[in-house]
């Protein structure tokens, strides 16, 4: 299928909204994107990518990159992840420190900041360097061998990352953390702060329309495995606005604070979107109408 054409028009069609929002202001290195930037990407199983608008600029992954830990720290380590980390939709904010308390410990979910520093702990006990791993991964399913860290990204966390500090802190201390905490948080921030293009991360993502298959045809995830990562996007993948994704998309998506999200149609093909404007939950504003266009036009949701 060519997507060129449908690409065009859903940038016609969220025009108006680019712009709208507000980039992410805790994070001073991103609160000065400018967010009148939009760009979309989709990439066949074949790996062919069709683009729009700004989809080749890169820009800071942040969350996203949750799935792609996840999705190694599951080939590397089998299920016995899902022991330290739980699957079901947490309904508070992604930085929230109260479930943790009630629940002895045990994130919700892979994809709030607790969860994720769980799966990055277990990754890094792994193969002993989690980010490093990770961005070596994301060069190869990417065919971008110039993806890298962006530092000021990486230092702004850094400086502004007492909530996760005290969220690995505190899961320590109930046993659910293995490595020290600052060298945890040292490789999460730098796995936030990996950048990548639309065109990059439709790209990397192939391997989840692919049921595990990775670009070069070896299998990186069983493919229930890779129904469930898929899964966990739907239900967990939109901060605490899942449900309201669900609705209006109606596909397996995640989401970061740096205005992008990919978003997978098992099977088919994978999209990517960014734009910086961000919603009250932390979802881009443009990014959610131009997927929700995407699959209203095309009739392709897992639905």
């Amino acid at each position: 299928m060519d997507y060129q054409p449908l690409l065009e028009q859903i940038a016609a069609d969220v025009a108006p909204l680019v712009g709208g929002g507000t980039p992410a202001e805790y994070i001073p290195a991103l609160a000065s994107v400018d967010p009148g930037q939009f760009g979309m990407a989709v990439a066949d199983l074949d790996g062919k990518v069709y683009g729009v608008g700004d989809w080749q600029v890169p820009f800071s992954a942040q969350s996203i990159t949750k799935v792609f830990a996840l999705a190694l720290a599951l080939a590397e380590g089998g299920d016995s992840l899902w022991e330290r980390v739980g699957r079901e939709p947490s309904g508070n904010p992604f930085n929230s420190l109260v479930q943790l308390e009630y629940e002895n410990g045990v994130p919700r979910n892979p994809f709030i900041n607790a969860g994720a520093l769980v799966v990055t702990d277990r990754l890094q006990t792994l193969t002993g360097d989690a980010s490093s791993e990770l961005l070596e991964f994301l060069r190869q399913e990417s065919g971008n061998p110039e993806l890298g860290f962006d530092a000021e990204v990486a230092a702004s966390e850094q400086s502004h990352g007492d909530r996760n500090a005290a969220l690995a802190h505190f899961m320590a201390s109930y046993g659910n953390i293995d490595n020290p905490v600052p060298t945890l948080l040292d490789h999460y921030f730098w796995q936030c702060a990996i950048e990548m293009s639309c065109a990059d991360l439709a790209r990397a993502a192939r391997f989840l329309a692919r049921h595990g298959l990775r670009a070069d045809g070896s299998r990186l995830l069983t493919r229930s495995e890779a129904k469930q990562v898929n899964a966990v996007m739907l239900t967990c993948g939109t901060y605490d606005a899942a449900g309201e994704f669900a609705y209006r998309v109606g596909l397996p998506g995640k989401s970061g604070v740096g205005g992008g999200i990919v978003a997978v149609v098992p099977g088919v093909c994978t999209l990517a979107v960014w734009s910086p404007g961000l919603d009250p939950h932390g979802n881009s504003v443009a990014g959610v109408a131009a997927l929700d266009r995407f699959t209203t036009l095309t009739g392709l949701s897992v639905f």
